[in-house]
């Protein structure tokens, strides 16, 4: 039998106009290797299911050929899947094992987006940072200490006027606490914590991760809770949260960096999140440290909200502001209602709508902290929709929560 295709690629039209077809590449980083398959080979890519065989595809290939010999494209075609890492073969299984015990080894969580997401130069990094802050308007100054801030975690370039709403709302004495980030885990098991004890690096230095916490979690939460060091290394939605936390405060801050996965049963199949005994204890443990600590700790939520458009499956061209876009604003703007208010049912009764057709994929980082943190209230600063491509838009907002 042919090997399966593995499920966690990305698949994206190819953008190249003289390379026409499906590009495939691995989000997980376990391979760097991109390709482009050709429109007329893309269904051949069905035959990877681990129950077709090499003969079904080379029948394939002589039906939309014409060629019975056909078993050099078959040959090719294997062979640059293989070679690039994309099918659940050995030589997948020996990559895999071996970038992760490489990470497992490394005494820091390095920067995976500096060059891309951000300058990779502390100079650079400085002097763009200070021009994306720059303007910003003095949130959260009142009389009720900030809790928390949601942001985005899309590249800083592409949501700077809600990075910068939300980042407005910190001040200078919030460097003591530990900011506990919060991030959407793209990679990880849904109804699960992800954990890591590394310390986080980039261009402005080494963090310091509250390892008292981190132990703690995993005692607590048992199978709820996995270290998942790997999906760290490469995920984002909190490496840009350390970077801004940075530059404010210095490379020595100390964090919890948590990764939250989706909670995909009760989207799909009904019912509270917390109905899983997974999340029952996740929900449970954080509001008790949240209690025990007090102010000593400052919630970061990095999260994303709507997705929308050519890219992420939908038929329609997205425009930010126009059109479609409009309409799923004031939709957004009545799930972030809900999270202003504490409100964590009726937000998450939102989400279930049309099985959360509008794609946010902060919504299980938002329903845990609202429900771990029942006191909080909210309060929007920014809103922005961003076209990450000519055809898809994503949608995400600055805010700041304070205590009831």
């Amino acid at each position: 039998m042919l090997p399966r295709l593995r499920m966690t690629l990305d698949f994206i039209p190819s953008p190249i106009e003289d390379k026409p077809g499906l590009v495939i590449r691995d989000p997980f980083h376990f391979s760097d290797a991109t390709l482009i398959v050709p429109p007329p080979l893309i269904e051949c890519l069905e035959f990877f299911d681990g129950e077709h065989s090499a003969l079904d595809l080379r029948a394939h290939l002589v039906r939309i050929t014409g060629d019975l010999q056909a078993g050099d494209i078959e040959t090719n075609l294997l062979n640059a899947l293989s070679t690039a890492g994309f099918l659940e073969d050995e030589i997948f299984a020996q990559r895999r094992a071996e970038v992760e015990r490489s990470f497992a080894n490394a005494p820091l969580r390095e920067p995976t987006h500096s060059g891309t997401g951000y300058p990779s130069d502390p100079v650079e990094l400085r002097t763009t940072f200070d021009g994306y802050l720059n303007g910003a308007q003095a949130n959260g100054s009142g009389h009720n200490r900030t809790l928390a801030i949601a942001a985005p975690h899309v590249s800083p370039f592409g949501g700077i006027e809600a990075y910068r709403a939300a980042y407005s709302a910190l001040r200078p004495a919030d460097a003591d606490r530990t900011f506990v980030i919060l991030g959407t885990s793209h990679y990880g098991h849904p109804e699960r914590l992800g954990l890591t004890r590394k310390p986080f690096a980039t261009p402005y230095g080494e963090t310091i991760t509250d390892i008292g916490l981190v132990d703690e979690l995993e005692r607590k939460l048992g199978p709820a809770a996995l270290m998942e060091d790997y999906c760290h290394a490469i995920e984002h939605s909190i490496e840009f949260q350390v970077v801004f936390l940075q530059h404010l405060f210095g490379p020595r801050i100390r964090i919890l960096p948590v990764l939250c996965g989706s909670y995909l049963r009760s989207v799909y199949e009904g019912g509270a999140p917390e109905d899983d005994e997974n999340v029952r204890r996740i929900v449970g443990t954080l509001g008790d440290i949240a209690a025990r600590e007090n102010g000593k700790l400052l919630w970061v939520l990095g999260v994303d909200m709507a997705h929308m458009g050519q890219r992420y499956g939908d038929r329609l061209t997205a425009i930010a502001g126009r059109d479609e876009m409009a309409e799923v604003e004031q939709r957004d703007r009545v799930r972030i209602q809900r999270m202003e208010a504490g409100d964590a049912r009726g937000f998450w009764d939102r989400v279930q709508e049309n099985h959360d057709d509008l794609k946010w994929c902060g919504s299980a980082p938002i329903y845990t902290f609202l429900k771990a943190v029942p006191e909080a209230r909210g309060e929007l600063l920014g809103y922005q929709q961003w076209n990450i491509d000519e055809a898809s838009v994503v949608s995400f907002a600055g805010m700041r929560f304070h205590s009831a």
